[in-house]
């Protein structure tokens, strides 16, 4: 079994005692073991999804003999490569569950990992700049009060407050208004997935990178091992937490799942003064805006309308993204693009996510989040868990099994949410 490690708590003391002696008695924030020959649990995808699985599974369930490997670095999936969008107000009963469960662990996400991810709560508002738009999130407004998620319309004078510099008039798509939740914000994705990472480290887990799985070994319709480009590892249940490569490790398992994988693609301008302290997202446009701690206008669009598995950008889709949110946010047009870059998102039918047992005995996956996979985190891994440790879903995922394809039971989001993001 895993034996736990020593790693110094954080702290404000801890800082100044440092700062004391040349800071030479900070260790690594997590160990890079080689794989063992087996484990109770592996888990394949160390990104944000897969490293709260690890940690909830021991947090919840005591379960510490665990390996997450990774075929690449920790966290350099869409975990390190989306916009850090969290919000709650989805339509569909399942799906605010499972989000607002996710926003709830996002609040004390800082406190319980002893690691700051930077959570911020800046509130959150998807705009309404059509007459159907406006009866949408009036509805959705109405669901959210009544599943506890606490969100509002908001008309535009009010919107114009939080967001003066928007273009309340735009000659295409005027605002009339928008769907508006407070608790709504950012966290710095690359610290959510090392803050899960020490602390599935401390638990005495071994996080492998560089480990790419190339091969699952079945025997009557049982997992038994993985092939892994650093050997096999033996395991009792295997958890498949991959995003946009689900499909394939799926087919090394024997079965398939209904997903496709498309990039979504994302930029940021040159830092800037603070101008914007709200997240604002437009469906009608396609286009997402807010402003990082750094000052960089953090900007997002739509998904590329073909297959495909790559990680880089493309100049029609800035073109479109951009030219769409300059004429609501005009200021924004003299701005130069600092970065550009892509992730690969997996895609579900009905736009929810599958977190379920398979065809094959002690697999599990969790997949399909599309493009709302970082604001899902803590609470996929909470579910996930939950699934893996006890062999069924609990409520939370209990809606979200492959089972509701053959049945006809979609949880659609596709339009429902307003945004797919």
């Amino acid at each position: 079994m895993p034996t736990a490690t020593s790693s110094r708590r954080y702290s404000i003391f801890a800082i100044a005692r440092e700062a004391l002696r040349q800071h030479s008695g900070w260790t690594r924030a997590w160990t890079s073991p080689e794989p063992r020959e087996r484990y109770k649990v592996v888990i394949v995808g160390a990104g944000g999804h897969g490293l709260a699985t690890a940690y909830y599974l021991g947090k919840n369930f005591g379960i510490t003999d665990i390996a997450v490997i990774e075929k690449g670095w920790l966290g350099g999936g869409n975990t390190g490569r989306n916009t850090t969008i969290i919000r709650s107000n989805y339509l569909q009963d399942p799906s605010a569950a499972i989000y607002d469960k996710a926003l709830k662990l996002y609040e004390n996400l800082s406190q319980d990992l002893n690691y700051n991810v930077m959570f911020s709560p800046r509130g959150l508002i998807m705009l309404a700049q059509t007459e159907h738009e406006i009866r949408g999130y009036k509805r959705t407004a109405i669901a959210n009060n009544l599943q506890g998620v606490a969100t509002e319309w908001i008309g535009p004078q009010r919107l114009k407050q939080l967001v003066p510099i928007i273009n309340l008039d735009g000659p295409r798509y005027p605002v009339l208004g928008g769907l508006y939740q407070p608790r709504g914000g950012t966290a710095r994705h690359d610290a959510v997935a090392w803050g899960y990472a020490r602390a599935c480290s401390d638990m005495g887990m071994h996080i492998i990178q560089n480990c790419e799985v190339t091969g699952i070994e079945t025997e009557a319709g049982q997992v038994r091992a993985v092939n892994t480009s650093k050997g096999r590892i033996g395991c009792e249940k295997l958890a498949l937490v991959v995003a946009g490569h689900s499909s394939q490790l799926a087919e090394m398992a024997g079965f398939r799942l209904p997903i496709e994988s498309v990039a979504l693609q994302a930029l940021v301008s040159e830092p800037i003064k603070p101008c914007m302290d709200v997240v604002v997202m437009a469906n009608t446009v396609h286009g997402y805006l807010s402003q990082s701690d750094k000052g960089e206008m953090v900007i997002g669009g739509g998904t590329d309308g073909f297959n495909n598995f790559t990680q880089r950008g493309s100049w029609h889709h800035v073109e479109e993204t951009v030219r769409a949110l300059v004429e609501t946010f005009p200021m924004i047009s003299r701005l130069k693009m600092l970065r550009q870059w892509g992730g690969i998102v997996d895609m579900t039918g009905d736009r929810s996510p599958i977190l379920s047992a398979t065809p094959v005995g002690n697999i599990f996956v969790n997949c399909g989040w599309g493009t709302g996979g970082f604001k899902a985190i803590p609470g996929s891994g909470w579910a996930m868990a939950e699934l893996v440790a006890n062999g069924a879903p609990g409520a939370l995922a209990a809606d979200f099994g492959l089972n509701r394809f053959r049945e006809g039971r979609f949880i659609d989001e596709s339009v429902a949410a307003g945004v797919a993001h």
